[in-house]
């Protein structure tokens, strides 16, 4: 098995990771100001969350430089209209509203968090 677990350094790791449960309805299993796993209903973990310029980690080291150039969080769900509705209700910033993708013939949306990382959730 190959699965990623993506990293992402945010300002603030617990209303971050309040952010994401409330869009996702995801879980904690770390919990804390530096670091967070959030997991989906069956444990599988879809993203972590890492407080900038903690650990020396070379690419979390300066939140300075524009995040996620050249990054995608892409999210497939199968809740995508209540997923699009708790957006609504977190004031997400909206890119893309709800639409049919003609190149994956999927429906999708695409918003920012709080970091101003780009999410694409479809189906």
């Amino acid at each position: 098995m190959i699965r990623t677990e993506p990293i992402i350094g945010v300002h603030n790791v617990e209303k971050s990771s309040t952010w994401y449960q409330k869009l996702f309805g995801c879980k904690s299993h770390h919990g804390g100001d530096k670091f967070e796993i959030l997991a989906d209903q069956d444990d599988t973990v879809i993203l972590c969350l890492h407080k900038w310029e903690l650990h020396n980690h070379p690419t979390l080291s300066n939140p300075k430089i524009t995040v996620g150039n050249g990054l995608i969080l892409y999210f497939r769900v199968n809740n995508l209209d209540e997923i699009w509705e708790n957006a609504k209700r977190l004031d997400a910033v909206i890119e893309e509203e709800p639409n049919l993708n003609q190149d994956s013939g999927k429906r999708e949306f695409s918003i920012r968090d709080l970091d101003n990382y780009y999410l694409i959730i479809s189906l």
